[in-house]
This record gives structure tokens, sequence and C-alpha cells, in this order.
């Protein structure tokens, strides 16, 4: 008997490791994962909470940064290179955050497509009008709660936008400009930086709640 178990583990092993081979064609990896019992709406579930989790990091990310812009344009005499050096990686690191939330975003919509289209394609295999009917509300409320969390997810996506830019700018005008007039002349950027990373962070936390409670409808299901 335990000879029978080590044999489906290794089998589950292989097929997973099939699976993540063929990342790149949709039908063969859902259909690899569903041979060991993970379905569509497993997998969409946990690229929501990537997502997530994504944005939760962006948000810490940006915060960092802000408090680092504060710390350069603060100082009265500093080390104007080593400035330009820390703001300059707390930009790519935010850059970076800013590319895996829109990546992990891309991911939760290409399964989520893929799953709405299987459930309606499903719906229509019924015998009993009564159980399709039921399903079809099913999948309405939940495409409705869907739709809304990805907005939240979008909105935050796109508030990143303007922080980058301003970001980039400040960063640039520092490395072209390693003098302290170019302080100076930051001070001045600083409020309009906090402003907007003060909107990314709540709309980051609204997206984060929006995911949240889309996950937790999604596993009572």
């Amino acid at each position: 008997m335990v000879v029978c178990k080590q044999g489906i583990a290794g089998m589950k092993i292989i097929v997973l490791l099939v699976a993540l081979s063929l990342v790149g064609c949709s039908s063969a990896y859902y259909g690899a994962m569903e041979k060991v019992g993970i379905h569509k709406r497993d997998i969409m579930v946990d690229r929501v909470e990537d997502a997530r989790d994504s944005q939760a990091a962006a948000q810490e990310q940006f915060k960092s940064a802000l408090e680092q812009f504060d710390s350069v344009v603060s100082l009265k005499e500093t080390d104007l290179k080593k400035a330009y050096d820390r703001l300059n990686d707390e930009y790519e690191e935010c850059a970076e955050a800013a590319e895996k939330v829109s990546s992990r975003i891309n991911k939760v919509e290409d399964v989520s497509e893929d799953l709405f289209d299987e459930w309606e394609d499903e719906i229509k295999q019924y015998s009993s009008k009564d159980l399709a009917r039921s399903s079809k509300k099913q999948l309405a409320a939940t495409k409705e709660r869907y739709e809304q969390m990805i907005a939240r997810m979008h909105q935050a996506e796109q508030s990143m936008e303007p922080v980058l830019a301003i970001f980039k700018d400040n960063v640039l005008f520092l490395k072209h400009n390693l003098n302290a007039q170019a302080i100076g002349s930051l001070q001045n950027e600083f409020s309009n930086l906090e402003m907007e990373i003060e909107k990314l962070v709540a709309r980051m936390g609204e997206a984060i709640d929006a995911s949240n409670t889309f996950i937790a409808d999604m596993q009572e299901q």
C-alpha cells in the first residue's frame, strides 16, 4: 500500500513538472494541472493572491522610496553622488515592483477569461434547466465580483504611472545637476510626489481589500 501511495505521489510530481513546461500553452497547462486535482478556479485564486501580494509589496516599496526622497531633500549638506545612488536604487525597485504588479494582473486576467469561457460552455451541457439557470446566476454574480476586483487592481496599477514619472524626472535631474541647487529644486517636487504616493497607497489598499473579498467568496463557493 505504501508503494502505491509513493507511486501516485511520484506521478503527481511528474505531471506538475510537465505542467510547468507547458505554461506557454494554456489548454495543455490546465489539462496537466487538472490531472493532479488543480482546477482553473484554484489557479485563479492563487493568481489573485499573487497579484494581491505584489500590490502589497509595491505599496511598501513606494512608501520606502518616499522616505528616501524626503531624507535627501531635507538635508542641507550631503554627498550628492550618494544621494543620487540611493534615489536611483529606490526608483529602479519601484519600477520593478510596478512591472511585477502588471504581470500578476495579466496572469489573473488570462486564467479568469479561460475559467469563465469554460463555465459558460459547461452550462450548455446541463439537461436540467433549473440547475443550468442556477449555475448561470452564480456565474453572473462571480463575474460581477471579479470585474469590481480587477477594476480596483487596474486603478492601483494606473496610479503607479504618475509616481514613477515624477520620480524618474527628479532622479534624472539630480543625476544631471549634481550640485546644491539641484537638491533645492527637488524640495519643490517633494510635495507633488508625496501626494501621488498617498493616492497610490490608498488605491493599492482598495485593490488589496477587493482581492481579499473575492478570494474569500471563491473559497466559500
